[in-house]
């Protein structure tokens, strides 16, 4: 279904208008179509009621889509133990629409891939690094495929490339130009950073806008190619073929040593405002509790541990 991006905000402007840069027409995935523009909305005209639950203190956080994942099992663990809590996820508002969120006071925390703008900053927003998971390139599931090159995604993104080895039509799914996987994609090479662009110039491509639609785009379309975050490949345990890159896997092994160069940066983000029922359980996932259950789940948590006093 063709429909403009007037509809839809980015990932990183869910809750406002358009920069001029994305307003084209193209081919934007049906489901979540009008969610996202008016997610912030409904978070403001819920929060109150979820407030006012009897007994139980509310922490409200949201995200970067691959972040919220991370925050699965941790938040099962935490609540085993803390049952006065209950902790609010909605659908991924993206790392910048959440701190919207949280400035305008509908969100408690925010788990961001992003670092914060000067004026977020202005406004009381504090950031704390937590970790990284690899961003893995990805194809559907049947895809005969292990191995890709820095060369491959080149000609791929640029169009010069259309077919895999056995004669079916790759169907790339992107992400918006402003998105900070497209960010982290044109980092790999000044030949994939231009090949980029000219992919978002081509008619009839599809593109995701959250993490979530990302996924679940290219483990259903055949011949699909994309990307996403390792730790959503296994808490969510995605029905995708995850593909080498130059010969080098993308695990939380190879990311420490420097071999594996995708990334996804994890941090929390907090104000001066943020209850303490938030701030008890960030202290949880920063624990050694907490970084255990996330490196399980695909993280390589670069947080300092604090020293006993």
């Amino acid at each position: 279904m063709a429909i403009t991006m007037d509809d839809l905000g980015t990932p990183d402007n869910k809750c406002g208008a358009l920069t001029a840069a994305e307003r084209k027409t193209m081919n934007i995935l049906p489901g979540n179509m009008r969610l996202i523009k008016t997610l912030c909305t409904t978070l403001l005209m819920t929060v109150s009621l979820a407030a006012t639950v009897r007994g139980e203190d509310v922490v409200r956080i949201n995200g970067s889509g691959s972040a919220l994942d991370m925050l699965k099992p941790l938040v099962e663990a935490y609540r085993k133990t803390n049952r006065d809590v209950r902790i609010d996820v909605e659908k991924p508002l993206g790392s910048s629409g959440a701190v919207k969120a949280l400035l305008a006071g509908a969100l408690d925390a925010v788990v961001s891939s992003k670092p914060l703008k000067p004026e977020e900053m202005a406004k009381g927003a504090q950031l704390k690094e937590y970790g990284r998971t690899p961003m893995v390139i990805v194809t559907e599931k049947s895809a005969r495929k292990q191995d890709i090159s820095t060369k491959e995604l080149e000609e791929i993104y640029a169009g010069t490339t259309s077919v895999w080895q056995t004669g079916e039509k790759i169907r790339l799914v992107l992400r918006p130009k402003e998105d900070i996987d497209t960010t982290i994609m044109r980092s790999l090479s000044p030949g994939l950073d231009r090949a980029i662009t000219r992919s978002h110039s081509r008619p009839a491509m599809i593109i995701a806008v959250t993490d979530p639609e990302a996924y679940s785009t290219v483990s259903n379309t055949p011949g699909g190619l994309g990307s996403t975050s390792l730790v959503s490949i296994i808490t969510e345990k995605l029905p995708l073929n995850t593909l080498s890159l130059n010969g080098i896997r993308p695990t939380t092994k190879n990311l420490a040593s420097g071999a594996y160069p995708l990334f996804k940066e994890i941090s929390f983000v907090t104000t001066p405002r943020t209850n303490p029922a938030a701030l008890k359980f960030i202290g949880f996932v920063y624990s050694a509790q907490g970084r255990a259950i996330a490196e399980k789940a695909g993280v390589l948590v670069t947080a300092k541990v604090k020293a006993d006093k």
